[in-house]
């Protein structure tokens, strides 16, 4: 999973969290809207009654006490429900400060994550780099080699044929002594001619002059 991936899925967990949390928040508000709603209008209630004390007859004062009957127990049970309330608003602040406190261990993971891979991206690219300098490097060297095998190997080619055509010219019997190229060679192969008759009369022998195949090519 890509670095981009993981704190994407990062992002979308702490705003599923922030929104559940706001509407938590809102139910609970609510209620104990409705409650401090409810708990404002007894008491408003409670002020008539007193009111209705001081300015009534007994009989007045009965019909005032029958919606009042349960008062106490009323505010009893509200004052538990507030109580309740007040516990699951705890315990929720409780949940999202373990949860953000999590998440910041995990951000401080993927962060160090993201820069150990950003680290092996650029430790990859400078190996990259550096492979594909050598390779520049190895294939301008195979290039100068084949040129240089190929030059040498024409020139060893040229070489043969002079050889050939030399020789060819040194055991040829139908060559003058005085016409023939042989004395009109370079001084270091009459040179060599003259120092080792013996070798190339050797070689030749009576009728063995036969021009190089390669010689007429």
């Amino acid at each position: 999973m890509f670095p981009s991936d993981l704190k994407m899925a990062h992002e979308q967990q702490r705003k599923s969290l922030e929104e559940d949390f706001e509407k938590l928040r809102l139910s609970l508000q609510d209620q104990v809207d409705t409650l401090t709603f409810q708990n404002r209008s007894l008491r408003d209630r409670a002020k008539r009654f007193e009111e209705a004390l001081r300015r009534s007859t007994d009989e007045q004062i009965v019909d005032a006490l029958a919606p009042y009957q349960h008062i106490e127990e009323d505010l009893k049970s509200l004052k538990e429900v507030l109580l309740m309330k007040n516990q699951q608003i705890h315990e929720q602040d409780v949940k999202i400060s373990e949860l953000e406190r999590m998440q910041a261990q995990k951000n401080v993971f993927l962060e160090e994550r993201v820069q150990m891979l950003q680290q092996q991206n650029e430790d990859l690219r400078a190996r990259i780099d550096k492979n594909l300098a050598m390779s520049r490097q190895l294939s301008e060297e195979n290039t100068n080699l084949q040129e240089s095998m190929e030059k040498e190997s024409n020139e060893k080619k040229r070489l043969s044929r002079n050889n050939e055509e030399l020789l060819w010219r040194l055991q040829s019997p139908h060559m003058s002594p005085t016409g023939s190229p042989i004395h009109r060679a370079s001084p270091i192969l009459h040179s060599s001619n003259t120092s080792s008759p013996g070798h190339h009369r050797s070689s030749a022998g009576p009728g063995s002059a036969a021009r190089p195949h390669s010689y007429h090519q």
